[in-house]
C-alpha cells in the first residue's frame, strides 16, 4: 500500500506557480475539445499570444456564472491586448455547451472531463477539498506562467487580475 501512494504522488506536478516553464509539463500539450467543435492544446499558442485559462468548479452554479460572465464582458479588453481566454471544468462538452450558449459566452469552454490538467497542474480543491478549485492561469507567448490567481469567493476578481497582468504583456 505504501508504494501504490508513492508512485501515485510522484504523476503529480507541483502547483503552477509565476516562473514555472510550461514545457515541463507534459499536459500543457493535452488536446482538450472545445465548446465551438475545435480541439484545443494551451501550447498551440507558444510563440504567439498570451493564454488565459481560468478553472472553474461546475458550469452553470453561481459563481462560475459570475465568473464566465465576467470574462465575456472583459472579453473585447483580452482580445486588444492579443490573449486567447479559455475557460476550463470537467463538465461533459455539452454541459459546457449549454452554459456557454446560455450565456453567450464569446470564448472557448474546454473540457477537461477526467481532471487531467487540474491534477497535473497541482490546483488543490478549496472548502476542505469539497470543490474543485477556482484558478486562473496567465501564459505569455514563451509558455511562462506570469499569473496564477486562486480565490473561491471573489470570481469576478479573476478578470481584474488576469487582465491587469495581460495588459502588461503587450
Amino acid at each position: 500500500m505504501y508504494k501504490a501512494a508513492r508512485l501515485s504522488a510522484s504523476f503529480v506536478k507541483a502547483e503552477l506557480k509565476v516562473g514555472t516553464k510550461m514545457q515541463d509539463y507534459p499536459d500543457y500539450y493535452r488536446v482538450l475539445k472545445a465548446t465551438d467543435g475545435t480541439s484545443v492544446a494551451l501550447s498551440n499558442f507558444e510563440g504567439k499570444s498570451p493564454v488565459v485559462v481560468f478553472f472553474y468548479p461546475k458550469a452553470a452554479t453561481p459563481g462560475c456564472t459570475k465568473e464566465a460572465c465576467a470574462f465575456r464582458d472583459a472579453y473585447g479588453k483580452f482580445k486588444d491586448a492579443g490573449a486567447q481566454v479559455f475557460g476550463i471544468s470537467s463538465d461533459s462538452v455539452q454541459a459546457n455547451g449549454d452554459f456557454a450558449k446560455d450565456h453567450r459566452l464569446n470564448f472557448p469552454l474546454l473540457t477537461d472531463q477526467s481532471d487531467f490538467l487540474r491534477k497535473s497542474f497541482g490546483i488543490k480543491g478549496d472548502m476542505l477539498g469539497l470543490l474543485p478549485g477556482r484558478q486562473t492561469y496567465v501564459i505569455d507567448k514563451s509558455g511562462k506562467v506570469v499569473l496564477s490567481f486562486n480565490d473561491q469567493f471573489n470570481p469576478e476578481k479573476h478578470v481584474d487580475e488576469a487582465l491587469k497582468v495581460v495588459k502588461t504583456l503587450v
